[in-house]
């Protein structure tokens, strides 16, 4: 018996320059800025409060938070990671607050990456206004670093109750809902977010951005290509403090009949295993390791 989650829910992401990260995820990546606070920004694509929040100074770290359907829920997961011998820090009413919440605990992973679970977060009464027509429909997933690998999974699965979709090398790709994957967990030598994806429309979306970055002279860092493991199209690409964005369609759906015979598929640490097309990633974590 693990939480139970709804869905995906926002970023904390910490920069080192708050105008860039603004003007970036406004002109390029096509979010509604929604609120400036002391020291942090708000952004959107879609109809919940916000996504992405972006925090002053890189050392102010990543978090990632995930929605659980109930309060009731929150309580049951907090006991359950607690019972587990797991550190849970209860949120205080401030951030509740900054994070536009009713409910919040806070936990790490093996390897150190903050994870905020919460209950009953804000929605918005307006129609997101994006920033430019990117195709954006909503907020969907996060690569993360993870310098434990089986030890990551073994605490969203084993622990949280979430499930293994597929995995290239020793990189899990794990959903808590019917998205083939909500979080994928990437062997690396640092901990934080790898990379943060957004689905659009369809592959126009795609090959329209991927012309529009070239123009602007974003970093394109993989794609345009399809996965090997959910079907998306995507496009990754590089913003501000080197974070790397994603935009993707298609993506496959697990429904709860279909959940009772998938099968995990365990691909190779290869090209291949990432792009279908022949795309070869610019990403450290997504290279062979021959």
């Amino acid at each position: 018996m693990g939480a139970d989650f709804r869905d995906i829910r926002y970023v904390r992401i910490g920069s080192d320059d708050l105008d860039a990260s603004v003007a970036f995820a406004t002109r390029i990546l096509g979010l509604e800025l929604v609120r400036r606070e002391a020291g942090a920004a708000y952004l959107r694509g879609d109809d919940r409060d916000h996504n992405i929040v972006y925090t002053k100074g890189r050392e102010s770290g990543h978090v990632v938070g995930y929605e659980l359907t109930s309060m009731a829920a929150l309580e049951a997961a907090s006991a359950l990671l607690d019972n587990a011998g797991i550190a849970v820090r209860q949120g205080t009413a401030d951030e509740r607050e900054q994070r536009r919440v009713g409910g919040l605990v806070t936990v790490q992973d093996p390897t150190g990456n903050t994870i905020d679970l919460v209950a009953r977060p804000h929605a918005s009464g307006k129609r997101c206004f994006p920033s430019r027509d990117a195709g954006i429909t909503h907020f969907s997933h996060v690569g993360m670093h993870t310098m434990n690998p089986a030890a990551d999974e073994a605490f969203w699965v084993e622990t949280l109750g979430a499930k293994v979709s597929d995995w290239i090398g020793e990189a899990a790709l794990i959903r808590i809902n019917e998205v083939h994957h909500n979080m994928a967990l990437f062997p690396s030598k640092r901990t934080g977010i790898q990379h943060v994806n957004f689905q659009v429309e369809g592959i126009d979306d795609i090959m329209k951005s991927f012309y529009f970055l070239q123009e602007e002279g974003v970093k394109i860092v993989f794609g345009p290509g399809r996965h090997a493991t959910s079907g998306a199209q995507f496009l990754y690409f590089q913003g501000p403090d080197d974070m790397i964005y994603e935009y993707s369609s298609g993506v496959r759906i697990i429904t709860p009949e279909d959940a009772e015979t998938y099968q995990p598929r365990q691909f190779p640490t290869v090209p291949t295993s990432y792009c279908v097309w022949g795309s070869k990633p610019d990403i450290a974590e997504f290279k062979s390791k021959d």
